[in-house]
């Protein structure tokens, strides 16, 4: 794959209050963080468009792209596939967000491409999108306990422990999109990959 750097960030997640606070909506937080990191004067616009909200803003000398798909994590594939015809982008010039229940709550890991783990969103791009060939961000949420089902897991609010650690997490998600805006997904995933927000952040952020 080209190595580009993303011009369009995808956070993913489900619409709606109920699922404001829970461990799927990761991409949304971190999505969220990084509009909070950049603040409110960088952005050019925000609508609705390509079933999703779809925020502009100015970053490093371009307008940067970050949309939050309303189709519900199962169909995210449609809102991206649009958003790729509509901006006339490449897979490769995407860097989506997502929850994932093989990393612990406190861990980042950032990959240029691959399958999808499992995971429905990433599932549905792919289908969309019919290649696995697109950066993605993935934020721990940790594994169900025993006895509890993965969709109640996905679903479910942070406790008040996970709070505090998936804030910083998020923050830290923020200043990665930003690192591979500038620089490259590579760049991002050798400096993210290794570090762990849990007893909060060990090392200084770029």
């Amino acid at each position: 794959m080209e190595s580009l750097l993303p011009v369009l960030i995808i956070g993913l997640g489900n619409p709606g209050a109920e699922y404001e606070d829970t461990r799927h909506n990761a991409g949304f937080l971190a999505v969220d963080a990084l509009l909070g990191k950049l603040g409110t004067s960088r952005l050019v616009s925000e609508v609705d468009r390509f079933g999703g909200r779809l925020h502009t803003v100015r970053f490093a000398g371009h307008q940067l792209k970050l949309l939050k798909p309303r189709t519900y994590m199962n169909e995210s594939g449609r809102a991206v596939a649009a958003a790729l015809r509509g901006l006339n982008l490449i897979p490769g010039q995407i860097l989506v967000i997502c929850d994932c229940m093989d990393l612990p709550v406190g861990r980042l890991r950032a990959r240029s491409r691959g399958g999808d783990g499992g995971h429905r969103g990433l599932a549905s791009i792919i289908g969309q999108l019919t290649t696995d060939e697109f950066p993605r961000l993935r934020i721990g949420i940790g594994r169900p306990p025993v006895g509890r089902a993965v969709i109640d897991h996905v679903l479910s609010p942070w406790t008040t422990e996970e709070r505090g650690v998936i804030d910083r997490v998020v923050q830290a998600a923020g200043d990665a999109v930003t690192m591979a805006c500038r620089q490259g997904v590579e760049k991002m995933m050798n400096r993210f990959n290794g570090l762990d927000w849990r007893s909060g952040p060990s090392q200084e952020m770029p």
